[in-house]
């Protein structure tokens, strides 16, 4: 078995062509692709900062229906009262 696998091994080295460090290069496709995913990414958190607003201010207007009242205590901090 250990004998298989060392002819294998080899085998796959010997085809396996490696390029030179010359001939390696991203090139300008990659550089466009990277400004798109930049681009991309942007306006994304612009919509998102857009719809928080929206989000923010309707939930102030009161058109999500849950409006707190003054006597209410606020759900987000835990009570005092023992």
């Amino acid at each position: 078995m250990n004998t298989f696998v060392i002819v294998l091994h080899s085998l796959v080295v010997l085809a396996d062509k490696t390029p030179a460090d010359k001939d390696v290069k991203a090139g300008w496709g990659a550089f466009w692709i990277f400004i798109g995913m930049v681009v991309a990414v942007g306006l994304l958190g612009w919509s998102l900062t857009r719809h928080l607003k929206k989000t923010q201010f309707n939930a102030d207007s009161g058109a999500f229906g849950d409006e707190p009242t003054a006597d209410e205590p606020a759900q987000d901090k835990p009570s005092t009262t023992v």
